[in-house]
């Protein structure tokens, strides 16, 4: 695999520079909130985003243990010893009593001419130590910051903290823009790793996109060899982050670990995922809003169709999450003692079941990006699944030409994820028979996804995993960038 520097975030960067062209044209002051889960490459995109910049910059980084006196002393030192602003030597030898002193102490210290960038990162950990920090800077950004050439970036990671910043009765209130940062997509996971298209799938199942890991993977010749290397050590990459996102995201009073580690291990329904866990249904439900609307670590998936029914499945909507806790968690232990070869054997049984349904969500948004922008595919505005109630008929895929309130499927689809097995005429049968099911749906166009081609007619389209990446590549956000 070949050694390359900082891939992708085009779009991320391009929306930095739009921030930093609107200081630069008008002189007045952006203060910009970027959140995303813990390792997606917040801090790195910002650091390469002011290295490109070419301005003065102020990059201070919180510590978690930090009291305010603390937090202060770090700041001061930060910016004396590392920030490129003008008025730097400011804070040499003089560290301030507060955190208004010293935000107004950069104020003084910015160049008077032309832009600079400030950037607070782990701002959630300074607010541990000090809840009146976001009340504090909101009063030196009305009074002084907001008239300055500034681009102020808040960076953190915990989502619940970063977004409840910029809600109302917050004195941040009407102040901030906001930037989500999520993991690489698949075609940037390709570019990184130089690998043929369905093995940059399998990779995206396995990282998540999260750039630490592919750092990591690009090292090994193939997904396996680095999952056996990984999988040996418990300080691994691949065994840690999900160890540090439990720890910091998921408190044990709202039995959140036991929720994932029922839908971790495979359930998906309501009933089946409070047996597991042995929870009562009013514990699961704020559990499952937790996960679901605060954390966001955890998708709810609607059955689509022409009359919607109230029928979720739940899922872990990060695909690394989502394998970590299939495959790794249960063999923490077995890591530790130095059996990674038993989680490695878990993996090898358990991988060509798992990436068959852990594909779908990925094909999902790749399909409704090529299905917006019409073409190859029927224009469609929403691309989910459909099941019964009793789970005895599924669809895939099912496009429809709106969300909610749709008024007609535009196509219906399938996706088989086998090694060597191309899509035949039997699996085209077992299309066809499952679109009769789906009311308004018997005429609809059917496509086929699949990872070694297809031998089968009658399809609108075939798709495979080079077809799957051109859409990241080429086509508009589909709904799961757009909303996750």
């Amino acid at each position: 695999m070949s050694n390359i520097g900082f891939i992708g975030r085009r779009d991320e960067l391009a929306r930095l520079g739009r921030y930093l062209d609107d200081v630069r044209s008008d002189g007045q002051g952006r203060l910009l909130v970027v959140r995303g889960r813990r390792q997606v490459g917040k801090s790195r995109l910002v650091t390469e985003f002011c290295a490109r910049a070419g301005i003065p910059v102020l990059f201070s980084t919180a510590s978690r243990q930090g009291s305010v006196r603390d937090d202060l002393d770090r700041f001061a030192a930060d910016v004396a010893r590392e920030s490129s602003l003008p008025g730097a030597e400011l804070f040499t030898d003089a560290v301030p009593p507060h955190w208004e002193a010293a935000l107004r102490m950069v104020a003084a210290g910015l160049p008077t001419q032309g832009p600079a960038v400030v950037v607070l990162d782990e701002f959630p950990w300074l607010l541990q130590s000090d809840a009146g920090l976001d009340g504090a800077l909101q009063k030196v950004w009305d009074t002084v910051l907001e008239h300055r050439p500034v681009l102020f970036v808040l960076i953190g990671s915990d989502v619940a903290v970063m977004e409840a910043l910029s809600t109302h009765g917050r004195p941040l209130f009407g102040r901030t823009a906001e930037l989500v940062v999520r993991p690489l997509h698949p075609a940037d996971t390709a570019d990184m790793l130089d690998l043929a298209p369905a093995d940059a799938l399998d990779a995206q199942l396995v990282t998540g996109g999260y750039p630490r890991m592919l750092f990591e993977l690009r090292r090994s010749p193939d997904v396996g060899t680095f999952l056996a290397g990984q999988l040996s050590d418990e300080n691994s990459v691949l065994v840690t982050t999900g160890e540090r996102i439990l720890t910091a995201e998921f408190p044990a009073a709202a039995r959140a670990v036991d929720v994932l580690d029922a839908i971790g291990a495979g359930e998906d329904r309501f009933t089946t995922i409070a047996a597991v866990a042995e929870m009562q249904q009013a514990v699961l439900a704020r559990s499952l809003r937790l996960l679901v609307r605060d954390k966001r670590v955890v998708a709810m998936d609607e059955p689509v169709s022409l009359q919607p029914r109230r029928d979720p499945r739940y899922r872990l909507a990060d695909e690394y999450l989502s394998f970590w806790w299939r495959f790794v968690r249960p063999g923490v232990d077995d890591i530790a003692r130095g059996r990674g070869d038993i989680a490695l054997r878990r993996w090898q049984e358990g991988w060509a079941s798992y990436r068959g349904r852990a594909i779908e969500p990925l094909v999902r948004d790749a399909v409704l990006r090529m299905a917006r922008d019409g073409g190859q595919l029927p224009a469609s505005e929403h691309v989910g699944g459909w099941w019964t109630r009793t789970r005895d008929a599924e669809l895939d895929l099912v496009g429809v030409d709106r969300w909610p309130r749709a008024r007609r499927v535009t196509f219906v689809g399938s996706v088989k994820w086998r090694d060597r097995t191309p899509f035949g005429h039997r699996d085209l049968e077992a299309l066809a028979r499952q679109r009769a099911i789906l009311d308004g749906a018997a005429d609809a166009p059917m496509i086929a996804v699949s990872r070694s081609g297809g031998r089968a007619g009658g399809l609108t389209a075939t798709l495979g995993p080079e077809d799957l990446l051109r859409a990241w590549r080429t086509h508009a956000p589909g709904e799961r960038e757009a909303s996750r």
